[in-house]
């Protein structure tokens, strides 16, 4: 969210429901809901199983999303619209989505997993233990032999993709190394080997970065859109847009050249300029790495020195590129800063690039047919982001807690006001004293850091399960309570597959 849309959404939030919206009692009549409800119910009942084959595949993934940021953020973008009723009965494009399922994010060896065995998961269809790649369990964490490596590789879809000759690509706003990209197209035993530089000098293991350029299945990744330039460049070759700084590896390979020798027209750029001069017709293979780390989030991205995409950006140009393959793709994409924000215990850009992802599923269902396109929107973990209190409706999802009917602000037992928004834990704890008072604190200014019950220096992910939403051939397929594994069978399944092969 740009500034100049911060600033509109903090005029709407500072009054319990702003002056141009109507108030829920004189809208939502008891014949209003019944008639919503009927309305629903037509929809519902019209509601027809795909049973087709699908085309392409595209697989969302809000890191860190969990259902109370999900509800956060439609509150939050409904609360910057003029009509809002309050917010709350506002819904995200994907929420849209006609069927919906919960998936169990354990890992095999954590209750609280990361994100690289929930990708892994996600991507190959069977659950591994943390910091691994796509490879199963039984390896050992760290392992130094690419022949051993070998023996552990778990087949994903991207892969399948490639060897049945669709076309496929990786879209992240955190680098396009970090664990939840590299599932798809990597193997490693450590996800934090993104280059050589990482590497311990005893292993014959590719780096994640050196996998993704060399990716040998079919005719390669065609797509790859995000962070993470520093994996790419020597440690002797000067950044192209952060003076003073430079790449990472220590092989002294420019992995961005390797991109544009693998491939006849390819391109690689690293701005916003160079992104919207790409010549999609004549471009089969694009590299974009648009920060040295991850990309800015969304809030901040106007900021950037050399300008860089959004989300919404990105999936349209990998749309453009890999729908000229008539047999179809499959893409990826990536929210990955949701998860960062709520480790930094920072709720507003967390809600502000899940609403960028929400953007950019809105796109992506402009520009493909349901009929054709499976689009499955999910989170690999959640967070302990909380929504607490008795707040009244409309009252503003990042302020001070306000109930119906009384005046001022709610307060704990010490008689002190508190926000609707919390962590269980994290850099948001306000030291061993007493609570601060915040009625005299800016709480929807983007810096504000929610408060934190245990005090950490990082907020942690949580277990509950998150949500699954689709749309498109054997959507239907995704229901209940499921494993996270099975998202895979379910893509799997649309485009012919067979399961692990």
């Amino acid at each position: 969210m740009n500034p100049s849309k911060w600033l509109l959404l903090t005029t709407l939030l500072l009054p319990s429901i702003n002056a141009d919206s109507k108030p829920a009692a004189e809208t939502e009549s008891a014949r209003f809901w019944l008639q919503n409800g009927q309305q629903m119910l037509g929809q519902s009942e019209q509601l027809t199983a795909n049973h087709r084959r699908a085309r392409n595949v595209i697989l969302f993934i809000g890191d860190g999303m969990g259902i109370s940021t999900i509800t956060a953020a439609r509150i939050l973008e409904g609360q910057s619209l003029i009509d809002n009723r309050g917010g709350e009965e506002h819904a995200l494009s994907f929420e849209l989505l006609p069927y919906l399922a919960l998936s169990k994010t354990y890992s095999v060896n954590q209750q609280t997993p990361d994100s690289a065995p929930t990708m892994t998961a996600i991507i190959s269809g069977v659950k591994t233990n943390d910091g691994l790649i796509s490879v199963d369990s039984s390896i050992r964490r760290q392992e130094k032999s690419a022949a051993v490596l070998r023996q552990h590789q778990l087949k994903t879809l991207i892969e399948q993709a490639e060897q049945q000759g669709l076309s496929s690509g990786v879209v992240s706003t955190a680098r396009i190394t970090h664990a939840t990209p590299a599932a798809c197209y990597a193997h490693s035993p450590e996800r934090d080997w993104e280059s050589d530089a990482q590497l311990p000098a005893d292993t014959d293991i590719k780096d994640i970065a050196r996998q993704l350029v060399e990716f040998d299945l079919g005719n390669g990744l065609e797509v790859a859109l995000g962070g993470g330039r520093s994996m790419f460049l020597p440690n002797t070759t000067p950044d192209p847009e952060d003076q003073g700084k430079f790449g990472n590896r220590k092989d002294g390979v420019d992995l961005t050249e390797t991109w544009l020798n693998n491939y006849p027209h390819a391109a690689y750029v690293y701005n916003q300029s160079g992104f919207d001069a790409v010549d999609v017709r004549n471009t089969e293979h694009l590299l974009g790495l648009f920060e040295r780390s991850h990309m800015k989030y969304e809030h901040d991205r106007s900021n950037d020195s050399g300008g860089e995409p959004s989300l919404a950006e990105m999936t349209a140009k990998a749309i453009a590129i890999l729908s000229k393959n008539r047999k179809g793709y499959v893409l990826v994409v990536e929210a990955g800063r949701i998860d960062q924000a709520h480790h930094a215990g920072n709720a507003f850009r967390a809600l502000t690039d899940t609403i960028a992802l929400s953007d950019a599923v809105r796109r992506a269902r402009q520009l493909t047919s349901s009929q054709h396109t499976l689009l499955i929107v999910t989170a690999d973990h959640s967070h302990t982001f909380t929504i607490a209190g008795y707040p009244e409706r409309g009252n503003p999802i990042l302020g001070l807690v306000k109930e119906t009917g009384k005046t001022g602000f709610a307060t704990d037992k010490n008689g002190l006001p508190y926000t609707t928004l919390g962590y269980a834990n994290g850099p948001g704890h306000r030291g061993n004293g007493a609570r601060q008072d915040l009625s005299l604190t800016h709480t929807v200014h983007p810096d504000f850091l929610q408060e934190a019950a245990i005090p950490l220096d990082s907020e942690t992910h949580a277990a509950e399960d998150v949500a699954i939403f689709a749309d498109g051939p054997q959507a239907h397929l995704l229901h209940g309570v499921q494993e996270q594994s099975y998202i895979y069978q379910v893509m799997a399944k649309a485009l012919g597959f067979k399961a692990g092969q």
